[in-house]
């Protein structure tokens, strides 16, 4: 199974390029989605979490991310710590995934993760892609996506580490500055062609 992992800053449009593995039948990994997900169901995630940091969690068993967020936004050995412990737990659920989907036959898979480089998720691939585009598209893409002021949205971006440096440490690169989905799904399926053709075994 051809395993790519799939990362870049916020706004460059990586779930667009998991769509198109999707599309050509692969399994989809968003860790994104797959670490909520965890907090809801995995006890060992969550008493890790309160081993760490106290009573991060709210009464509906919801994780309070303000409070947590207090606790590591100005303490990088707090942060490097959730990192940790986040890194651990996702990672798992990672490999467990992509080995039942090597059970089920399939032949492909994609891994989005904005920390692919850090969390050694990129370990598990066969290949690296960073999916970036310019500042002023991500930050409108943002800010539809997530109803955010133009200020916080710039904020967010600027906080984040350049296109250069995912581009630096994966293997393919593809920059999201098209005009329209469509155009990007073309863009998208050239790149996994070459990427399938080249990783072919």
């Amino acid at each position: 199974m051809l395993t790519i992992g799939i990362t870049g800053p916020t706004g460059s449009g990586k779930t667009a390029l998991l769509d198109r593995i999707a599309v050509h039948g692969g399994l989809v990994i968003d860790c994104d989605a797959l670490y909520y997900a965890l907090l809801q169901t995995n006890a060992e995630l969550r008493a890790a979490l309160e081993a760490a940091f106290g009573a991060v969690f709210l009464p509906d068993g919801a994780l309070d991310r303000q409070k947590l967020g207090a606790l590591v936004f100005h303490d990088e050995a707090a942060l490097a710590r959730l990192n940790e412990i986040v890194f651990f737990h996702v990672g798992r659920a990672v490999k467990a995934k992509l080995d039942a989907a090597r059970e089920e036959g399939r032949m492909l898979a994609g891994v989005d993760a904005i920390n692919l480089i850090e969390s050694g998720l990129a370990e598990l691939c066969d290949a690296t892609v960073a999916v970036t585009a310019p500042e002023q598209v991500r930050m409108a893409r943002i800010i539809a996506r997530d109803h955010l002021t133009q200020q916080y949205a710039l904020s967010r971006i600027r906080a984040q580490k350049s296109a250069g440096y995912y581009e630096a440490r994966c293997q393919y690169a593809i920059t999201n500055d098209c005009a329209s989905r469509e155009e990007f799904s073309r863009r998208a399926d050239e790149l996994l062609e070459l990427i399938m053709k080249e990783n072919a075994s």
